[in-house]
């Protein structure tokens, strides 16, 4: 594929960012195998600072860019994953929410998962879009008024902004696939069945689509 045709899937890193919460999302991105257009998606990470930082698993991560370089323009898609420090010290991660919000406006979709979902209740953003998370009582204790709009589902996504809860990587990967265009619905349908419902049958029809 002509390198000036690929997109970029921003994905936020930060100390303690909960792993599991985005390795299917983001390896299925990068990896081309059963997409649509195999390779029109970089996957390029973005640090508060240029810092490195550790994962919750303890992995490394040197982020490729920083959050003053990132512009909406030049991306996909931002995906945020779980950290303690959403939670622990939210101010930490307020440019970030923030970011979400310009991100938002400029009509540019933003995944959020777990704790992610807590910083983007505080910035106003659940408000007026439909959303989930780990609890309706997690979000509640922001102090938000989006409750009206909560949604008892594993991912929801709603004018752009795609949530999940903790527990619902795969589903949170699922709600990202169908947002970025990635797999034709029946592959999508395929690579659910396998990854969620240990469906032996639904890797042959991988195969078959590929």
């Amino acid at each position: 594929m002509n390198t000036e045709s690929r997109k970029t899937v921003h994905l936020a890193v930060y100390e303690g960012l909960a792993d599991w919460e985005i390795g299917h999302a983001v390896s299925t991105i990068r990896s081309g195998e059963w997409q649509r257009t195999p390779g029109r998606y970089d996957v390029v990470t973005v640090g508060l600072s240029g810092a490195p930082v550790t994962t919750m698993g303890g992995v490394t991560v040197l982020p490729d860019l920083t959050l003053t370089q990132l512009k909406p323009s030049s991306s996909a898609m931002l995906i945020l994953p779980g950290a303690a420090s959403w939670d622990v010290d939210p101010e930490s991660m307020t440019s970030l929410a923030s970011a979400a919000g310009i991100f938002l406006d400029a009509g540019v979709p933003v995944a959020a998962i777990c704790g992610a979902t807590a910083g983007l209740a505080r910035e106003g953003l659940l408000d007026y879009r439909d959303h989930t998370s780990s609890a309706p009582e997690y979000l509640l204790a922001t102090g938000y008024t989006g409750a009206a709009r909560y949604r008892n589902a594993l991912a929801v996504t709603d004018d752009g902004l795609i949530t999940a809860g903790s527990t619902a990587p795969i589903e949170f990967a699922r709600e990202i696939f169908a947002q970025l265009d990635l797999f034709t619905p029946r592959t999508l349908d395929a690579w659910y069945r396998l990854h969620a419902q240990h469906d032996a049958g639904a890797y042959f029809a991988l195969m078959e689509g590929a």
